[in-house]
Protein backbone atom coordinates (compact mmCIF):
# COMPACT_ATOMS: atom_id res chain seq x y z
CA UNK A 1 0.00 0.00 0.00
CA UNK A 2 1.04 3.47 -0.65
CA UNK A 3 0.93 6.13 2.30
CA UNK A 4 -0.84 9.81 1.25
CA UNK A 5 -1.39 12.91 2.41
CA UNK A 6 -5.13 14.65 1.65
CA UNK A 7 -4.68 18.38 1.89
CA UNK A 8 -8.15 18.78 0.76
CA UNK A 9 -8.96 15.84 3.70
CA UNK A 10 -7.32 17.92 6.30
CA UNK A 11 -8.82 21.20 5.33
CA UNK A 12 -12.21 19.40 5.42
CA UNK A 13 -11.45 18.24 8.91
CA UNK A 14 -10.18 21.33 10.09
CA UNK A 15 -13.57 23.22 9.05
CA UNK A 16 -15.96 20.14 10.65
CA UNK A 17 -13.57 20.55 14.09
CA UNK A 18 -14.85 24.48 13.68
CA UNK A 19 -18.28 23.42 13.18
CA UNK A 20 -18.38 21.10 16.21
CA UNK A 21 -16.66 24.00 18.28
CA UNK A 22 -18.71 26.62 17.20
CA UNK A 23 -21.86 24.82 17.81
CA UNK A 24 -21.17 23.30 21.09
CA UNK A 25 -20.70 27.64 22.76
CA UNK A 26 -17.70 29.16 23.94
CA UNK A 27 -16.64 27.17 26.54
CA UNK A 28 -17.99 23.36 25.60
CA UNK A 29 -18.16 22.41 29.44
CA UNK A 30 -21.01 24.74 29.51
CA UNK A 31 -23.71 23.08 28.10
CA UNK A 32 -22.72 19.97 25.68
CA UNK A 33 -26.55 19.26 24.54
CA UNK A 34 -25.69 22.20 21.67
CA UNK A 35 -22.80 20.15 19.90
CA UNK A 36 -22.15 18.27 17.28
CA UNK A 37 -24.89 15.79 17.92
CA UNK A 38 -28.06 16.88 15.49
CA UNK A 39 -25.02 17.04 13.13
CA UNK A 40 -24.23 13.42 13.59
CA UNK A 41 -27.26 12.22 13.61
CA UNK A 42 -29.18 13.99 10.57
CA UNK A 43 -28.42 11.43 7.27
CA UNK A 44 -26.91 13.51 5.21
CA UNK A 45 -24.30 15.29 7.48
CA UNK A 46 -23.31 12.00 8.57
CA UNK A 47 -23.16 10.31 5.08
CA UNK A 48 -20.65 13.68 4.44
CA UNK A 49 -18.88 12.71 7.55
CA UNK A 50 -18.59 9.45 7.07
CA UNK A 51 -17.39 9.30 2.98
CA UNK A 52 -14.32 12.69 4.14
CA UNK A 53 -13.26 11.82 7.38
CA UNK A 54 -14.90 9.17 9.30
CA UNK A 55 -15.30 12.06 12.03
CA UNK A 56 -11.88 10.91 13.71
CA UNK A 57 -11.15 14.13 14.90
CA UNK A 58 -8.83 13.62 17.81
CA UNK A 59 -10.75 10.78 19.57
CA UNK A 60 -14.05 11.20 17.90
CA UNK A 61 -15.20 7.86 15.20
CA UNK A 62 -17.73 6.19 13.65
CA UNK A 63 -18.66 3.42 13.87
CA UNK A 64 -20.56 0.49 11.92
CA UNK A 65 -18.40 -2.41 11.65
CA UNK A 66 -20.43 -5.76 10.86
CA UNK A 67 -19.42 -9.07 13.37
CA UNK A 68 -18.33 -10.75 10.38
CA UNK A 69 -15.38 -8.04 10.14
CA UNK A 70 -13.83 -9.51 13.25
CA UNK A 71 -13.05 -12.78 11.69
CA UNK A 72 -9.33 -11.97 10.34
CA UNK A 73 -8.05 -15.29 9.67
CA UNK A 74 -5.36 -14.70 6.72
CA UNK A 75 -4.85 -11.07 7.51
CA UNK A 76 -0.83 -10.34 6.98
CA UNK A 77 0.92 -9.27 9.75
CA UNK A 78 3.76 -8.68 7.47
CA UNK A 79 2.78 -5.40 6.47
CA UNK A 80 -0.15 -4.13 4.07
CA UNK A 81 1.41 -4.68 0.68
CA UNK A 82 2.25 -8.02 0.67
CA UNK A 83 1.28 -11.08 -1.24
CA UNK A 84 -0.57 -12.68 1.69
CA UNK A 85 -2.24 -9.23 2.03
CA UNK A 86 -3.65 -9.75 -1.78
CA UNK A 87 -4.37 -13.39 -1.16
CA UNK A 88 -6.51 -12.65 2.04
CA UNK A 89 -8.69 -9.39 0.62
CA UNK A 90 -9.27 -10.97 -2.62
CA UNK A 91 -11.19 -13.98 -0.44
CA UNK A 92 -14.20 -11.69 0.18
CA UNK A 93 -13.52 -7.62 -1.31
CA UNK A 94 -16.44 -6.38 0.17
CA UNK A 95 -16.15 -7.39 3.58
CA UNK A 96 -12.51 -7.16 3.85
CA UNK A 97 -12.46 -3.16 2.31
CA UNK A 98 -15.05 -2.73 5.03
CA UNK A 99 -12.58 -4.12 7.49
CA UNK A 100 -9.35 -1.92 6.42
CA UNK A 101 -11.86 1.27 6.20
CA UNK A 102 -11.67 0.51 9.78
CA UNK A 103 -8.17 -1.11 10.47
CA UNK A 104 -6.60 1.63 8.41
CA UNK A 105 -8.91 4.24 10.79
CA UNK A 106 -7.78 2.65 14.08
CA UNK A 107 -4.30 2.03 13.11
CA UNK A 108 -2.61 5.07 10.92
CA UNK A 109 -2.39 8.61 11.31
CA UNK A 110 -5.10 11.26 11.29
CA UNK A 111 -2.91 12.84 7.89
CA UNK A 112 -2.65 9.78 6.22
CA UNK A 113 -4.28 7.62 3.54
CA UNK A 114 -3.37 3.85 2.70
CA UNK A 115 -4.53 2.80 -0.69
CA UNK A 116 -4.71 -0.56 -2.76
CA UNK A 117 -5.11 -1.91 -6.17
CA UNK A 118 -5.72 -5.05 -6.96
CA UNK A 119 -2.83 -6.87 -9.31
CA UNK A 120 -5.49 -8.98 -11.07
CA UNK A 121 -8.33 -6.75 -11.32
CA UNK A 122 -6.66 -3.28 -11.24
CA UNK A 123 -9.77 -2.08 -8.87
CA UNK A 124 -8.38 0.19 -6.36
CA UNK A 125 -9.16 1.33 -3.22
CA UNK A 126 -8.61 3.89 -0.86
CA UNK A 127 -8.79 4.23 3.37
CA UNK A 128 -7.67 7.23 5.45
CA UNK A 129 -6.24 6.68 8.97
CA UNK A 130 -7.90 7.89 12.27
CA UNK A 131 -6.38 7.36 15.53
CA UNK A 132 -2.91 6.23 15.07
CA UNK A 133 -2.64 3.30 17.02
CA UNK A 134 -0.12 1.17 14.84
CA UNK A 135 1.68 3.33 12.90
CA UNK A 136 4.69 1.07 12.04
CA UNK A 137 2.27 -1.75 10.40
CA UNK A 138 0.74 0.35 8.46
CA UNK A 139 3.97 1.84 7.02
CA UNK A 140 5.01 -2.08 6.61
CA UNK A 141 6.47 -3.50 9.08
CA UNK A 142 5.36 -6.76 10.61
CA UNK A 143 2.48 -5.87 13.27
CA UNK A 144 3.95 -6.57 17.13
CA UNK A 145 1.84 -8.18 19.36
CA UNK A 146 1.09 -4.76 21.50
CA UNK A 147 0.10 -3.35 17.60
CA UNK A 148 -2.02 -6.80 16.91
CA UNK A 149 -3.62 -6.00 20.57
CA UNK A 150 -4.28 -2.95 20.55
CA UNK A 151 -6.06 -2.97 16.27
CA UNK A 152 -7.85 -5.75 17.89
CA UNK A 153 -9.40 -3.32 20.63
CA UNK A 154 -10.00 -0.63 18.17
CA UNK A 155 -11.90 -2.96 16.15
CA UNK A 156 -14.11 -4.17 18.56
CA UNK A 157 -14.51 -1.06 19.87
CA UNK A 158 -16.27 0.09 16.16
CA UNK A 159 -18.40 -3.26 15.75
CA UNK A 160 -21.92 -2.50 15.54
CA UNK A 161 -24.61 -4.98 16.01
CA UNK A 162 -27.36 -3.17 13.52
CA UNK A 163 -24.17 -1.90 11.20
CA UNK A 164 -25.51 1.38 12.11
CA UNK A 165 -23.20 4.77 11.84
CA UNK A 166 -22.86 5.83 15.39
CA UNK A 167 -20.52 8.97 16.61
CA UNK A 168 -18.22 7.56 19.58
CA UNK A 169 -15.80 9.03 21.39
CA UNK A 170 -12.69 6.44 21.75
CA UNK A 171 -9.59 6.90 23.71
CA UNK A 172 -6.15 4.65 24.88
CA UNK A 173 -2.76 4.27 24.23
CA UNK A 174 -1.27 3.54 20.56
CA UNK A 175 1.38 0.57 20.91
CA UNK A 176 3.94 3.18 21.07
CA UNK A 177 2.26 4.85 24.39
CA UNK A 178 0.85 7.91 23.04
CA UNK A 179 -2.66 8.88 24.43
CA UNK A 180 -5.37 9.84 21.58
CA UNK A 181 -6.24 13.41 21.85
CA UNK A 182 -8.83 14.05 23.92
CA UNK A 183 -10.22 17.42 24.80
CA UNK A 184 -12.38 18.42 27.33
CA UNK A 185 -15.40 19.24 24.94
CA UNK A 186 -15.14 15.81 23.61
CA UNK A 187 -15.49 14.38 27.33
CA UNK A 188 -18.18 16.47 28.37
CA UNK A 189 -20.62 16.24 25.43
CA UNK A 190 -19.53 12.54 25.15
CA UNK A 191 -20.74 12.73 28.84
CA UNK A 192 -22.00 8.41 28.70
CA UNK A 193 -19.02 6.29 29.78
CA UNK A 194 -19.67 3.10 27.46
CA UNK A 195 -17.23 0.71 27.51
CA UNK A 196 -13.80 -0.92 27.27
CA UNK A 197 -12.48 -3.48 24.94
CA UNK A 198 -9.25 -5.40 24.70
CA UNK A 199 -7.89 -8.85 23.58
CA UNK A 200 -6.30 -10.09 19.88
CA UNK A 201 -8.11 -10.93 16.70
CA UNK A 202 -5.32 -12.62 15.22
CA UNK A 203 -4.55 -15.34 17.63
CA UNK A 204 -7.25 -17.67 19.49
CA UNK A 205 -7.19 -15.61 22.38
CA UNK A 206 -10.49 -13.61 20.81
CA UNK A 207 -11.51 -10.43 22.03
CA UNK A 208 -13.91 -8.59 24.96
CA UNK A 209 -15.94 -6.06 26.29
CA UNK A 210 -17.17 -4.91 29.42
CA UNK A 211 -19.42 -2.26 30.90
CA UNK A 212 -17.88 0.95 31.97
CA UNK A 213 -20.15 2.40 34.68
CA UNK A 214 -23.89 1.54 34.79
CA UNK A 215 -25.65 -1.41 32.88
CA UNK A 216 -29.06 0.20 31.10
CA UNK A 217 -32.40 -0.23 33.17
CA UNK A 218 -34.48 -2.34 31.75
CA UNK A 219 -36.69 0.30 29.76
CA UNK A 220 -33.59 1.38 28.23
CA UNK A 221 -31.44 0.00 25.40
CA UNK A 222 -28.79 1.48 22.75
CA UNK A 223 -27.98 0.28 18.81
CA UNK A 224 -24.48 0.27 20.72
CA UNK A 225 -26.02 -3.30 22.00
CA UNK A 226 -22.64 -4.94 21.60
CA UNK A 227 -20.40 -2.52 23.95
CA UNK A 228 -22.89 -1.22 26.47
CA UNK A 229 -25.38 -3.84 27.81
CA UNK A 230 -28.72 -3.84 29.78
CA UNK A 231 -28.66 -5.73 32.96
CA UNK A 232 -31.08 -8.84 31.66
CA UNK A 233 -28.47 -9.44 29.29
CA UNK A 234 -25.61 -9.36 31.68
CA UNK A 235 -23.56 -12.41 31.16
CA UNK A 236 -24.50 -12.76 27.27
CA UNK A 237 -23.00 -12.70 23.92
CA UNK A 238 -25.06 -11.18 21.46
CA UNK A 239 -22.13 -10.18 19.48
CA UNK A 240 -20.07 -13.13 19.19
CA UNK A 241 -17.65 -13.51 18.47
CA UNK A 242 -16.79 -10.48 20.74
CA UNK A 243 -17.73 -11.68 24.49
CA UNK A 244 -19.23 -9.79 27.04
CA UNK A 245 -17.24 -10.09 30.57
CA UNK A 246 -19.64 -9.92 33.13
CA UNK A 247 -17.51 -7.31 35.70
CA UNK A 248 -17.32 -4.06 34.98
CA UNK A 249 -14.15 -2.65 33.37
CA UNK A 250 -13.20 -0.79 36.91
CA UNK A 251 -12.81 -4.90 38.37
CA UNK A 252 -9.89 -5.72 36.18
CA UNK A 253 -8.45 -2.78 34.16
CA UNK A 254 -6.14 0.20 34.79
CA UNK A 255 -6.47 3.43 34.26
CA UNK A 256 -4.14 6.07 33.01
CA UNK A 257 -2.94 8.99 35.17
CA UNK A 258 -5.52 11.46 34.12
CA UNK A 259 -8.43 8.34 35.20
CA UNK A 260 -10.48 9.41 32.10
CA UNK A 261 -9.62 5.70 30.31
CA UNK A 262 -8.06 2.32 30.95
CA UNK A 263 -4.56 2.21 29.55
CA UNK A 264 -4.98 -1.87 30.72
CA UNK A 265 -7.67 -5.05 31.10
CA UNK A 266 -6.32 -8.39 32.83
CA UNK A 267 -8.24 -11.39 31.43
CA UNK A 268 -7.65 -14.97 31.55
CA UNK A 269 -4.06 -13.61 32.96
CA UNK A 270 -3.22 -12.03 30.24
CA UNK A 271 -2.67 -7.84 30.81
CA UNK A 272 -4.22 -6.22 27.26
CA UNK A 273 -3.75 -3.07 26.07
CA UNK A 274 -7.07 -1.33 26.39
CA UNK A 275 -10.03 1.49 24.13
CA UNK A 276 -12.05 2.45 26.50
CA UNK A 277 -15.30 4.21 24.51
CA UNK A 278 -17.89 7.03 25.53
CA UNK A 279 -20.91 7.93 23.67
CA UNK A 280 -23.69 10.92 23.41
CA UNK A 281 -26.62 10.73 26.07
CA UNK A 282 -29.28 10.68 23.66
CA UNK A 283 -27.97 6.92 21.78
CA UNK A 284 -29.43 5.70 24.69
CA UNK A 285 -33.12 5.16 24.04
CA UNK A 286 -35.70 4.73 26.61
CA UNK A 287 -39.36 2.59 26.18
CA UNK A 288 -42.10 5.63 26.26
CA UNK A 289 -40.20 8.62 24.36
CA UNK A 290 -42.31 7.82 21.44
CA UNK A 291 -39.97 6.68 18.99
CA UNK A 292 -39.78 2.48 18.31
CA UNK A 293 -35.80 2.82 18.15
CA UNK A 294 -33.64 0.01 15.92
CA UNK A 295 -33.40 -1.82 19.88
CA UNK A 296 -37.02 -1.85 21.19
CA UNK A 297 -39.24 -4.23 20.13
CA UNK A 298 -43.35 -4.51 19.89
CA UNK A 299 -45.26 -5.45 22.85
CA UNK A 300 -47.48 -4.70 25.47
CA UNK A 301 -45.32 -3.13 28.44
CA UNK A 302 -42.45 -1.11 29.36
CA UNK A 303 -39.27 -3.17 28.77
CA UNK A 304 -37.32 -2.19 25.70
CA UNK A 305 -38.01 -5.38 24.21
CA UNK A 306 -41.20 -5.17 25.26
CA UNK A 307 -42.14 -1.63 24.24
CA UNK A 308 -45.72 -1.45 23.87
CA UNK A 309 -45.71 2.29 23.74
CA UNK A 310 -43.52 3.17 21.61
CA UNK A 311 -43.30 0.26 18.88
CA UNK A 312 -47.09 -0.87 19.59
CA UNK A 313 -48.20 -4.54 19.95
CA UNK A 314 -47.09 -7.34 18.33
CA UNK A 315 -49.07 -8.46 15.30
Amino acid sequence: METGVSAAGLHRSRLVLLLLLTASACSPMEDAAPGPEPLARRPQALKELHTSNGLSLNGLSLNGLSLNGLSLNGLSLEGLSSARFHAWFQTNPELHASVMEYLVRCAAPAEESRTYTSPTTGQTWSWRGGLGLAPDWTQGSPATLAEQRIVSACLAAHVDKYELHISISVQGLSAQGVAIPTPDWELALYSEKEACFFGNLFTPEGVYAGNDGRPLNERESTARACALSNKRDAGGHPCAPLLRVEQDCARFCTLDASRRFYVSCTHNGISYPAITTRLLRSEIYTCGDGVCQVSEKCGTGEAYDNCGRDCGPCP
